[in-house]
């Protein structure tokens, strides 16, 4: 999937009409953990995020679902109540924003994380074709799957969330020579069955 950035202009995004007098009786209900609640809200704000997401991510309809959905996930943690309609989307608005500059980070370390294993495997002198990058991070992260957790838990540390092999040895009260051997195991586990994976592709 290719890079997009976030619009700087609102222009033809959905706006919220009217105060909705019963917003603050659904986001009371919502906080008290009412499942119709939730279900009247997400029916009500489902179509108007998705449209919402889809020109902030610039017709891209795969990212603009999950971000969609993450936005929702979000406003379940942090919900509270609102007095008007505009307030609520608003926040809505924030999360949603906020949702697809954080997937746009994941996939860009991802990617990284991809071009580190694949860029010169199999003769290839760069990295794998972008339109590629919907089968390959189906195959990373299935393939993160099949790792033990521990060596799993280390390569997203190192590669996904950027930590430094000196903080992962001082949080595991290891050296970091071990560290980094076990990275390298873990580093030829997932590569291996990666490139498995793409050689039955072809």
């Amino acid at each position: 999937m290719g890079q997009f950035s976030i619009p700087v202009t609102t222009e033809a995004l959905p706006v919220a009409d009217g105060d909705g007098s019963d917003v603050r009786a659904l986001t009371e209900r919502m906080v008290r953990g009412d499942e119709d609640a939730w279900r009247e809200f997400h029916n009500r704000y489902f179509d108007r995020l998705w449209r919402y997401q889809i020109v902030v991510t610039r017709g891209q309809e795969e990212a603009a679902r999950e971000a969609v959905q993450i936005t929702f996930v979000r406003a379940a943690r942090h919900i509270r109540r609102f007095e008007t309609e505009a307030a609520l989307w608003s926040w809505l608005t924030v999360l949603a924003r906020s949702a697809v500059i954080d997937e746009q980070r994941k996939r860009s370390r991802y990617r990284a994380f991809l071009d580190r294993f694949l860029g010169s495997s199999q003769g290839q002198t760069g990295p794998p074709p972008r339109d590629a990058d919907g089968l390959l991070l189906e195959l990373l992260n299935s393939g993160l799957d099949e790792l033990p957790p521990a060596e799993r838990e280390l390569l997203e540390q190192k590669y996904l969330a950027g930590a430094s092999v000196r903080e992962m040895a001082a949080e595991r009260g290891d050296t970091e020579k071990a560290v980094e051997s076990r990275l390298g195991r873990g580093r030829r586990k997932l590569k291996t069955w990666i490139l498995e994976r793409l050689h039955h592709e072809d």
